[in-house]
């Protein structure tokens, strides 16, 4: 909203001519004191440390010439930050924008004995008081709307990133739009895909992804039909997070997808937490969150390839490799309804021995016989194992 012109004191010509002269003075004292003052000024670069000062003698100039009409509005932004370009608003906070107004009010006040007209020093120094905080509020609406411009094109960047990610691109163009939203495209990332159970709104998603943005700056967060999909990055271990996220996320299931190696990798992950999403119905006792590679049964029950070919390489294949007796006691096990004494009667070998294999079989491919859960996730590898080596018998005849 523009500042209306209203009527306020001003001090006596007198001072305003000297205000004008020592002009300045005090822009020299301000850009000094703000140097030694602000260890965070003393950080930024060049440039943005040049758009500082030239804002700084700006709010002088403005504030004679404030003084000098009684009926001019204060500080407008145009006024004051015209001189500088938008992106001073990323490098310079809000706050720190205020601390300099603070140090203009201090300069001014320390050269109001000198400025004024013998006796009038108090007018001076009222004036800088009123006219501070109408800059204050001119410096809030310059920030505002810079927030607002970068939050709508963020918003923009993020679903174009989303929808790339979605259809399984991941190139140079991607990785540019996602280098635009501060993200680096090394490192762990995963995906979490949350069930909606009832209609999703835009104030859901943004409530999600301001929880998300809170735990972790490199998120994203979009929703697609029935879902919502946050994509998380820049974490070594993504556990903790997402136990905090999980107050924010709602009452529907929620997938984890894999942890993968960089951006290249989150398709991937995306697809696996689809896909046990659209399965979860299948396993009603599943926890939240879970995993969708422990879905891997429900998943390639409604035929997700990447399931099937998962089984085989964290199933079937750890299994040959500790060797066919291991093959041939977790198959006794699981088909004799996980009893010792009976597996090792089909086997010819002594419990104990059944015992061990069984053990070294969890130990080796991290997945325990003896559990209900997993001993279905095992049947399911072994069965697709099977499968593939009749498809090879066959197509080697």
């Amino acid at each position: 909203m523009a500042n209306v012109p209203t009527s306020h004191p001003v001090p006596c010509a007198t001072t305003v001519s000297r205000l004008a002269s020592h002009r300045d003075r005090m822009v020299s004292h301000l850009l000094r004191t703000i140097d030694e003052e602000h260890a965070w000024y003393r950080t930024l670069s060049t440039k943005n440390r040049s758009w500082v000062g030239l804002v700084a003698q700006a709010s002088i100039d403005s504030f004679v010439a404030w003084c000098k009409d009684k009926n001019s509005s204060a500080a407008t932004s145009q006024e004051i930050f015209a001189v500088a370009p938008a992106e001073l608003t990323r490098a310079v906070s809000l706050h720190q924008t205020l601390e300099l107004v603070k140090s203009g009010v201090a300069v001014i006040e320390q050269e109001a004995e000198v400025i004024s007209a013998p006796g009038r020093a108090h007018e001076l120094q009222e004036a800088i008081l009123r006219y501070s905080r109408e800059f204050a509020f001119a410096t809030a609406e310059v920030y505002a709307r810079a927030a607002e411009i970068r939050g709508s094109w963020d918003a923009r960047l993020e679903a174009l990133v989303m929808d790339s990610l979605l259809r399984g691109e991941s190139g140079p163009a991607v990785r540019s739009l996602v280098a635009a939203l501060g993200w680096s495209d090394d490192g762990p990332a995963t995906c979490l895909v949350i069930g909606a159970t009832g209609p999703l709104s835009q104030a859901k998603v943004r409530d999600i992804r301001h929880a998300a943005r809170a735990a972790v700056p490199q998120s994203l967060a979009g929703f697609h039909s029935d879902r919502v999909i946050l994509l998380l990055a820049g974490q070594s271990d993504f556990t903790e997070v997402i136990k905090r996220l999980m107050p924010s996320l709602g009452d529907g299931p929620v997938i984890t997808g894999p942890v993968v190696g960089s951006l290249a990798g989150l398709p991937r992950s995306i697809r696996a937490a689809n896909a046990a999403l659209e399965a979860i119905s299948a396993w009603p006792g599943a926890p939240r969150p879970v995993a969708a590679d422990d879905l891997l049964p429900e998943r390639l029950l409604i035929g997700d390839p990447e399931a099937r070919d998962r089984l085989l390489a964290t199933v079937y294949e750890p299994l040959l490799r500790v060797g066919k007796d291991a093959v041939a006691t977790v198959s006794a096990f699981l088909e004799l309804g996980r009893s010792l004494e009976a597996s090792a009667r089909q086997l010819f070998v002594h419990p104990n021995t059944v015992r061990y294999r069984l053990a070294k079989i969890t130990e080796t491919c991290g997945w325990d016989p003896g559990n209900p859960r997993e001993a279905y996730v095992l049947q399911h590898g072994l069965a697709l194992g099977r499968l593939r080596e009749a498809q090879d018998s066959r197509s080697d005849q």
